[in-house]
């Protein structure tokens, strides 16, 4: 999906509706405090009452209702084992 596809408009108006009547606006806009990620809090009035949702930024530049997944912890065989001290040989 490019990221056009899911900018933070477009999701919004996906999600919230796009209603004259009843403006979204952006309530906060900032970075997660654990790894430093862009969000946005978005709100609209609804007649059941306010309606406010999270959008989160990922890698890709695009913008999703969901946080991007942690990277998990890799290690590396050539790392492990350079040439110069290891005998790969036996």
């Amino acid at each position: 999906m490019r990221a056009a596809d899911n900018s933070l408009h477009s999701l919004v108006d996906k999600w919230l509706g796009l209603e004259l009547a009843n403006p979204v606006r952006v309530m906060r806009f900032g970075h997660t405090p654990a790894n430093r990620r862009r969000y946005a809090l978005v709100a609209t009035r609804r007649p059941t009452g306010m309606l406010s949702m999270f959008f989160f930024r990922h890698d890709n530049g695009g913008w999703c209702v969901f946080p991007p997944a942690e990277a998990s912890p890799a290690m590396r065989f050539a790392a492990l084992c350079m040439p110069q001290s290891c005998d790969c040989n036996g």
